[in-house]
């Protein structure tokens, strides 16, 4: 392949599938910072709108792995062009929705889309770089997300505050259709190198430290969300803090997102143990001071800086350690682990609306910083010689 096509070529493939990668992952986050105006809307409170993030999140866990294994004989730049083309639809419906109904379709509708693009984006990547360049390749993907939480969000925030919720939408369609165009000239014929049969499942799911990574995962992640889905509005509400203060907090967390990646790159082989073990300890530290830490702009900033950088190093430790237990299935692995994640995202936001019915929205930290205690503890106690352990299969 990379014979017949350019080098720039393959380089512009793969900055288009990054850009893609950032389109992905700011649409699935960036209704947080729009709660507020959603729920205005549609006339309901902000609890009840912040099940759309559950409603999402748990539609690419149901959906992930069913549909990773129905697409995966199908040529990939065929499958790609064709998510695009159901994410702009669904986009489109989602800047129309007459009803809160009609919003969770066309939401459902992106997860699906979601659902496929994250099992094989990584993976084309890699596939595209020339020799001795996936590392490369895959670096790109992940600044593409990471820059979706640094600037994406926060500007889809801001379109949503100025001129409407909606607008975000289909300006997102506008720009995913822009990506789909170049990546139909640019992308090559990519025929489909990894078909996943449904019989090696089971024996890749029995591992046990695929097990014990997963069950942190939607642990960490669901205390996370139950106070991340709602910080927009606790800002506002309990820190007392206007819109562009409360942009400029997300920008924090997203740009913290970055300094955690270079933490993660520098520290995570010479410590295997305390990169995970060390951002536990923060974010939990992080969730149980929110509340106090939101009466001052600068002790929340800091909180924010801290928060965004212990989350990223988490979710980065994770992944890694997914793709090291199954070399030989990662395809099936990343996809159980996606599907994994966003149940701990639906449940972090299905708790944290339970959390502003039940409790108050200034007791989220708290709650959610019981899960991370938890997960912390199942690491120190059960976890760590698991993690030692050169055993995986």
């Amino acid at each position: 392949m990379n014979n017949n096509i350019t080098r720039s070529r393959i380089w512009s493939s793969i900055l288009c599938l990054a850009f893609a990668a950032f389109i992905f992952n700011t649409t699935e986050f960036v209704p947080i910072g729009l709660l507020p105006n959603i729920a205005e809307s549609f006339s309901m409170d902000v609890a009840h709108a912040g099940l759309l993030l559950t409603i999402y999140a748990w539609a690419v866990s149901l959906l992930s792995l069913p549909l990773t294994v129905l697409t995966s004989k199908l040529e990939r730049r065929k499958l790609l062009i064709f998510l695009f083309f159901l994410f702009i639809g669904s986009h489109i419906l989602a800047g129309v929705a007459w009803n809160f109904g009609s919003l969770v379709v066309a939401r459902i509708g992106i997860a699906c889309a979601h659902a496929v693009f994250w099992a094989i984006t990584t993976p084309l990547a890699v596939r595209l770089a020339p020799n001795g360049k996936k590392a490369k390749a895959m670096g790109f993907i992940v600044i593409g997300v990471s820059m979706a939480t640094i600037l994406g969000i926060p500007i889809g925030t801001i379109i949503g505050q100025h001129v409407g919720w909606r607008i975000t939408f289909l300006c997102i369609a506008g720009i995913a259709f822009i990506v789909m165009l170049l990546l139909l000239y640019l992308l090559p014929t990519v025929p489909s190198s990894n078909i996943i049969s449904a019989k090696d499942i089971p024996h890749v799911l029995k591992r046990p430290i695929l097990l014990n990574i997963y069950l942190l995962t939607v642990i960490i992640i669901a205390g996370h969300f139950t106070a991340y889905t709602y910080i927009t509005p606790f800002m506002k509400q309990v820190g007392g803090f206007d819109q562009t203060t409360v942009v400029t907090l997300l920008l924090v967390v997203g740009f913290s997102g970055m300094v955690g990646s270079v933490l993660f790159a520098k520290y995570s082989e010479k410590n295997p143990i305390a990169i995970l073990l060390v951002p536990l300890l923060s974010l939990a530290a992080c969730l149980l001071s929110l509340y106090i830490c939101s009466v001052s702009i600068y002790t929340i900033f800091i909180q924010c800086l801290l928060w965004g950088i212990s989350i990223t190093i988490i979710g980065m430790v994770m992944q890694s350690k997914v793709i090291d237990a199954a070399p030989d299935a990662t395809d099936i692995a990343t996809s159980v682990y996606s599907g994994i994640y966003n149940i701990g995202i639906g449940g972090g936001a299905f708790i944290g609306s339970k959390v502003l019915i039940l409790l108050s929205i200034g007791d989220i930290g708290f709650v959610g910083a019981i899960f991370v205690v938890i997960a912390l503890l199942l690491f120190c106690f059960f976890s760590r010689k698991l993690w030692n352990s050169k055993t995986i299969l």
